[in-house]
């Protein structure tokens, strides 16, 4: 259905449809209590965002819905009544018991539409308009988001009337789209391949519409495909309109940093002695300008530019000048949450802090506080992503009290709109909105989207299916190369200039001229040879049995790419040291150990079976089986362990020291051994460190030189953390994700960083690392295109390497190699926790 259908038939149709679900929902006058699969039965109790007002209303039977059938309706309601603010579109559902009806009359009785701050006034329906300018050129008012024709252009009760023929204001554009666009664009239409796209090209001209119609029908394809090309042009439109409001923000923007009255200098509440440098002082401007102007924005400098310091000095801009409303709130990941505590502290100690931290209970009692004196007595309320969406308590908590702004660290966490987190931290009940990032772009185009949409989300959110539906990446054809860049180019100019007046990036090449030296290598290491003779009797097994990999469900393709990588980083990932004989000889003592609970032998022992060596191991030294051991020269037995023998006592000779980062914790656990066994001193950090210990960790690698090596996991050790003490960063096994890799890096090379910093990427030879290594190196063009002025591509794939890896590996065939491409697309888009 096009964007353009009359808003009263959509309203009635919607309100319809909610009324037969809720038919359906409710038998005899009380709702049905649905038993979800591995779940108790929950009784719902009334919203949490209640305040009782209408207790004197007669009690219903409340309707037993689960998030996402709330999640339908508040949708739905939305969709009815765009005018109203989100919150009173909540506000209304929940009063209402989730009835979309009920909510739609309370709107209309109780609550003011956007922007109107006189009585309440009942909207007029709007005459048809044909307002949409040519498919190409996107003039459209500012007033409005887009106006759309009400009319579809094709209607199949009219093929006998004279309105079939008659070429209105949207037949025109619809017409001149199918005669001149490109086989690319026509693509973009719905139920277009490029096969159908082939065929209408060879079809032109089209003399007139009923020419048109009649060659559509001559090559068996339906009029509704000019409702389909009717929308594309609409939803071009739309995003048109989009990017000349962008436009009027930039011209904005650089009519009030002419106008500004002076720049800015840094804080007189900032501690004395603390001095930012030149391009903070910018980075401070540019906060406050965007506050005046009252827009929220996307601080993307590049990681280890110091953004932290940047928000404290404008967090004491708004203290020393008396502008802020009321508290801020900081949102970080928790590794970060004691550094952001301490440099606040370092930087502006007259800013209040306090830490919304602790267990349930020390939380609990905060909240009663909160409740009763609501968001007083601080100036900056410091928490985790974890945390402000913990509990039905919290998250309402943080939805009914009112903030100032809201700060979100490593933003790059609100990149899926889809995820319960963002739809949690996106009702925070913020006066305004600053995202803190190093890493805006990471897997594509609509990640990009979803943070601009987090941030300004009034401002995109009416158009933000049109947009996603322009950002979707087209397939690559054969004959058609030049045609796909130009598309993919064209995108790439769309997100640059909707980019614009939102987000402030700087790279250190730019603005650190005396930062220190930073040099990257790649290092293909071979692997052992018995490590070989393990990686390829998984693909030969793989090859041999090509309907595991294309039949095995979605997750064939995400675990034959694991299996490949445990052996491309240690044989000891895998079982191959440990026999059955062995396994069943452990079950037994198992079974008699008291501390661990099982008895059952043969359970037992089938556990062990799908363990790897090391997990076997660590299972029977844990449970008092300190005999079961596995000696030192195999856990020395890897291609990379061999390259650290080289490496690690040069650096430890020349007074370097090292981070050393891997994804799998459980490499971290064999890398720990090794270290033992090599007699260097080390600490580790990872998801599992208790947060309160992490920033203790950080203090005694910086202080103590005898720590050569600290271990970190990609995840937890590679975000928002100051290691400038190590001068070497070793990445074992690189991510999918380069951004993630990148993030580890700069835990060295940043401000602060007096030497040189070497970064070491190792990759196990003529292995799946490789095809990694290409879809890693592809994503980080991405970037460069979309922040510079260069061309390129729209968007990067993971799969693609991978799949194209496995054929190889594999041997598989055009269709086995296609399954496999869909089993690893829908692995990779599935969140993992």
């Amino acid at each position: 259905m096009s964007d353009s259908s009359s808003p009263t038939k959509s309203s009635l149709s919607d309100l319809r449809q909610f009324r037969i679900n809720k038919n359906t929902a409710v038998s005899s006058g009380q709702a049905k209590t649905e038993r979800v699969p591995g779940k108790k039965r929950i009784q719902v109790m009334a919203d949490s965002d209640s305040d009782g007002a209408d207790s004197h209303v007669t009690k219903k039977t409340k309707l037993e819905l689960t998030v996402k059938e709330k999640e339908e309706r508040y949708m739905a309601a939305a969709k009815i009544s765009p005018q109203y603010d989100t919150m009173a579109v909540q506000e209304s559902l929940s009063r209402s018991n989730w009835d979309v009806a009920a909510s739609i009359r309370y709107l209309r009785e109780h609550c003011k539409p956007k922007g109107q701050n006189g009585p309440l006034v009942k909207p007029k329906l709007q005459p048809s308009s044909h307002s949409s300018r040519a498919y190409s050129d996107g003039e459209c008012s500012d007033d409005e988001d887009v106006k759309q024709s009400k009319d579809q252009v094709y209607d199949s009760d009219d093929s006998d009337s004279e309105m079939a023929t008659k070429m209105t204001g949207q037949r025109k554009k619809v017409f001149q789209f199918m005669n001149e666009a490109t086989i690319v664009e026509l693509q973009s239409v719905k139920t277009l391949s490029e096969k159908k796209a082939t065929l209408i090209i060879e079809q032109r001209p089209f003399g007139d519409w009923a020419g048109l119609r009649k060659k559509l029908e001559s090559i068996r394809m339906s009029g509704d495909l000019l409702n389909y090309a009717q929308d594309l042009i609409n939803k071009q439109n739309t995003v048109a309109t989009i990017l000349n409001k962008c436009n009027n923000m930039v011209s904005r923007l650089e009519k009030a940093i002419s106008n500004g009255g002076g720049i800015v200098d840094q804080p007189k509440m900032l501690t004395s002695g603390m001095q930012l440098a030149d391009y903070q002082i910018i980075g401070l401007n540019w906060l406050t300008v965007m506050h005046k102007q009252e827009m929220n924005g996307i601080l993307a400098d590049e990681m280890g530019l110091g953004k932290t310091i940047q928000v404290i000095a404008f967090l004491a801009y708004l203290k020393e000048k008396g502008l802020s409303k009321a508290a801020h709130l900081i949102v970080v990941p928790s590794s970060t949450l004691d550094n952001w505590e301490a440099e606040i502290a370092r930087w502006c100690p007259t800013l209040v802090v306090e830490k919304y931290h602790g267990s349930q209970d020390e939380r609990r009692r905060m909240r009663g506080r909160y409740a009763k004196d609501g968001f007083t007595g601080f100036d900056v309320l410091l928490t985790t992503y974890h945390i402000v969406g913990s509990t039905p308590e919290e998250r309402k908590m943080f939805r009914v009290c009112k903030l100032d702004y809201v700060i979100f660290d490593e933003a790059h966490m609100l990149k899926n709109m889809t995820t319960q987190r963002y739809a949690n931290l996106i009702t925070i009940n913020a006066r305004m909105r600053i995202l803190l990032t190093g890493t805006p772009l990471q897997n594509n185009l609509l990640e990009l989207i979803s943070l601009l949409c987090f941030v300004m989300p009034k401002f995109f959110a009416k158009s933000i299916e049109d947009i996603k539906s322009l950002f979707v990446k087209k397939n690559k054809t054969d004959g058609d190369q030049e045609e796909v860049s130009q598309f993919q180019e064209t995108q790439i100019q769309r997100a640059k200039r909707i980019m614009k007046p939102f987000v402030l990036r700087r790279l250190k090449k730019d603005v650190l001229k005396h930062l220190p030296k930073k040099q990257s290598f790649v290092e293909k290491v071979p692997m052992s040879s018995k490590q070989r003779e393990y990686y390829h009797e998984v693909v030969d097994y793989y090859s041999n049995n090509k309907g595991v990999v294309c039949s095995g469900g979605d997750r064939a393709g995400i675990t034959i790419m694991m299996e490949m990588r445990r052996c491309a980083n240690h044989p000891l990932l895998m079982r191959h040291y440990f026999t059955d004989e062995h396994l069943r000889g452990f079950s037994k003592r198992l079974a008699r150990a008291t501390t661990y609970k099982k008895t059952n032998e043969q359970y037992i022992f089938e556990e062990l079976a799908i363990m790897s060596d090391f997990q076997v191991y660590q299972l029977c030294n844990k449970h008092e089986m300190t005999d079961v051991r596995i000696p030192d020269e195999l856990i020395c037995d890897s291609g990379k362990f061999e390259f650290l023998d080289t490496l690690l006592p040069k650096l430890k000779e020349e007074g370097h020291r090292v981070l050393l980062f891997s994804q799998f914790t459980m490499m971290l656990d064999i890398v720990e051994e090794y270290m033992r066994i090599r007699k260097h001193g080390f600490c580790r950090l990872d998801g599992a460190t208790a947060v309160k210990e992490r920033q203790d960790l950080i203090t005694d690698f910086n202080v103590d030189d005898n720590i050569f090596v600290f271990l970190l996991s990609t995840k937890a050790g590679g975000v928002g953390i100051n290691l400038t003490a190590a001068d070497t960063c070793i990445i074992h096994d690189i991510d999918f994700n380069p951004y993630n890799d990148k993030q580890a890096e700069d835990r060295c090379h940043r401000m602060g960083q007096q030497r040189p910093v070497t970064i070491y990427r190792l990759v196990a030879e003529s292995t799946i690392e490789e095809g990694i290594l290409m879809a890693a190196e592809e994503k980080l063009k991405l970037e460069k295109e979309i922040t510079s002025t260069e061309k390129g591509e729209g968007e990067v794939h993971e799969q693609r390497c991978v799949v194209k890896l496995l054929t190889m590996a594999l041997g598989l065939d055009k269709d086995q190699e296609e399954q496999l491409s869909n089993s690893l697309n829908n692995s990779l888009a599935t969140p993992t926790k």
